[in-house]
């Protein structure tokens, strides 16, 4: 008995011994990983330790526009290994003058650095950013930073547009497909368009993915539908089912919920969308969505603040920055050879070789658009002021960030 006890000692022993080591062990796992990340941040020869971020959303993650901004500053975040109470974010901030208290509370609260993605958002942020002079205020699709001239008021955008093109791109040989297999003929290739409000942002977005859905199915036509609203879950799927029901064979949108794109998967008819993939709601439907990268643009003026050097005043990115991509395509709805195609337009795209707005690609009224001056110093009268067709295209984002394309090309209507 007092040898089966003597053994039994010596394996507790031998098993408290083990647990202790490998509690020690996970320990220092966490350890070696928490010192990496300190160390990868040092590497980078960057302090990040007194930087403190605010970001205000129109909506919350239910809307696919301000969890597109969500998710990429929480990405930035890991990278750069800031902590919960250095970022704070604020969501369901309408566009009013809750807008201007939320900047305010941010900047209260010690953030040196405040982001805001509502275009509407944009004249509080102004005016929060008079007040706060110490603060770098950075309005996403804004369009007066170029004229305000402040030195801790900015704007930023993408060059969405050339992804929006490559997205028709893979709408237009999905109606060529569906023309081959007898699903529809030539003259059916309608597209519907679910648009949120008739500004140029919505405007440049909707004829940027009509001309890469033409450059390869060139009877497609499109109408176009508004719901005034950003995010509005029944207009937007009331909206393209109305598309549908009046022969729209494929949908896109320029809306920020998943109204469209599960309307779509009802009635079976493919759809294209913007800022996630929508392929988890639409298996049988969703091709392909283009979308805004942020966190390139997050990162550069992070690391201007933390550096202490200067901002943009208007930020455009690009495919070359990472801010403009493409989600996966879906194989599954896809034409054959889509993927080629979208490399093969990516490459010319990014070569300079091929321009969106090609003026020789369009027509308005029937008519080449040989000029056309843009309201690129926004006014409250929208005064033409810049000459933006040169060289025979549409130079879109290159005098301010902010889309400034309003013109309706032939082949589009607006219901």
């Amino acid at each position: 008995m007092k040898k089966i006890l003597a053994i039994l000692m010596v394996l507790a022993l031998v098993f408290c011994t083990f647990a202790a080591c490998s509690k020690k062990e996970d320990t220092s796992a966490d350890q070696a990983a928490t010192d990496q990340a300190k160390t990868d941040t040092e590497s980078s020869g960057t302090d990040y330790s007194k930087i403190k971020i605010g970001l205000i959303c129109l909506h919350d993650e239910n809307s696919t526009y301000d969890n597109n901004f969500i998710q990429a500053m929480k990405e930035v975040q890991k990278e750069l290994n800031l902590s919960d109470e250095q970022v704070l974010i604020k969501m369901n901030i309408p566009e009013s003058d809750a807008c201007y208290t939320a900047a305010a509370e941010l900047a209260d609260a010690g953030c040196n650095i405040v982001f805001a993605d509502s275009f509407g958002h944009e004249s509080y942020m102004l005016q929060a950013a008079k007040e706060f002079k110490d603060v770098q205020f950075c309005h996403a699709t804004g369009t007066t930073a170029h004229t305000e001239k402040l030195d801790n008021f900015h704007n930023a955008f993408a060059a969405i547009y050339e992804g929006r093109y490559l997205a028709g791109v893979a709408a237009g040989m999905k109606l060529n497909e569906m023309i081959k297999d007898g699903k529809i003929t030539a003259d059916k290739a309608k597209i519907g368009y679910v648009g949120a409000f008739p500004y140029a942002e919505v405007k440049s977005g909707y004829t940027s993915f009509f001309l890469g859905a033409r450059s390869v199915c060139e009877s497609a036509t499109m109408d176009v539908v508004y719901t005034n609203s950003w995010f509005d879950i029944a207009l937007e799927r009331e909206a393209a089912l109305n598309l549908i029901n009046s022969g729209c064979v494929l949908i896109s949108q320029h809306a920020d919920s998943e109204g469209a794109p599960k309307a779509c998967e009802e009635k079976g008819v493919p759809d294209v969308s913007y800022n996630i993939s929508t392929i988890p709601m639409g298996p049988n439907t969703a091709l392909i969505s283009s979308k805004i990268d942020w966190a390139p643009y997050y990162k550069l003026v992070i690391d201007a603040v933390a550096k202490g050097t200067s901002i943009d005043t208007d930020y455009v990115g690009t495919f070359a920055t990472g801010s403009v991509k493409l989600t996966e395509l879906n194989d599954k709805v896809a034409a054959e050879g889509t993927q080629a195609k979208l490399d093969e337009v990516e490459a010319q795209l990014k070569a300079g070789t091929l321009h969106v707005f090609d003026t020789a690609k369009f027509t308005v009224g029937g008519k080449t658009l040989d000029n056309y001056k843009a309201d690129v110093d926004s006014d409250d009268k929208f005064t033409p002021d810049t000459e933006v067709v040169k060289d025979g295209y549409f130079h879109e984002s290159e005098f301010r960030s902010a889309p400034y394309f309003d013109v309706i090309i032939d082949g589009i209507t607006e219901k």
